[in-house]
């Protein structure tokens, strides 16, 4: 699906059956695939972790790792790969922390739902740039969503009862777009 989809990340495992894990890597930077790689292998050397890296990866974890440290490689990578080099995030007068997954609103900390926070999250990663409606709903729900249409428009609507109006604007035909101001 590498080869086709664009996805925030990607966590690939070196000792795939078939073919190995290093060619997909190889192959899908050679065709251009730009999305962020975090190689995950039980190959620890370090002339190993030189290869996965010359070949394309953004970051390289060797096993036996902990959960905790491969969820913050991995949302570095994401956050590089849009430009942000820290956990935190602006957009206008919102912050986003993506390590403690806290919005902050006009100084106080907001309740979002947790789809709610993966929406406004996605929306500050891509700041300035119309995001599709199936864009979002790839996001959110993956490439064959079971939800109505209409579930976009509605958490943009709560969304933006929450953070305020002016933040994300719509783009008739287009999708939207998260601006720090309208």
């Amino acid at each position: 699906m590498g080869d086709t989809e664009d996805y925030a990340g990607v966590v690939l495992d070196l000792g795939l059956p078939g073919l190995d894990g290093l060619t997909i890597l190889k192959r899908w930077r050679a065709n251009r695939r730009a999305f962020p790689i975090l190689v995950l292998t039980a190959r620890g050397a370090w002339m190993e972790r030189v290869e996965g890296i010359e070949a394309g990866a953004d970051d390289y974890l060797a096993k036996p790792f902990q959960m905790e440290e491969l969820l913050a490689r991995l949302r570095a990578i994401i956050r590089r790969s849009v430009g942000h080099a820290t956990a935190g995030i602006s957009l206008g007068d919102l912050a986003l922390d993506t390590r403690h997954k806290q919005v902050i609103a006009h100084g106080r900390a907001l309740h979002l739902s947790p789809q709610e926070y993966r929406l406004l999250s996605y929306f500050m990663h891509h700041q300035d740039r119309v995001v599709s409606h199936t864009e979002l709903m790839e996001h959110l729900y993956g490439p064959d969503p079971d939800c109505d249409e209409n579930t976009i428009a509605v958490m943009i609507g709560r969304l933006r009862k929450k953070i305020g109006a002016n933040h994300i604007r719509t783009r008739r035909g287009f999708g939207y777009i998260a601006t720090a101001s309208a």
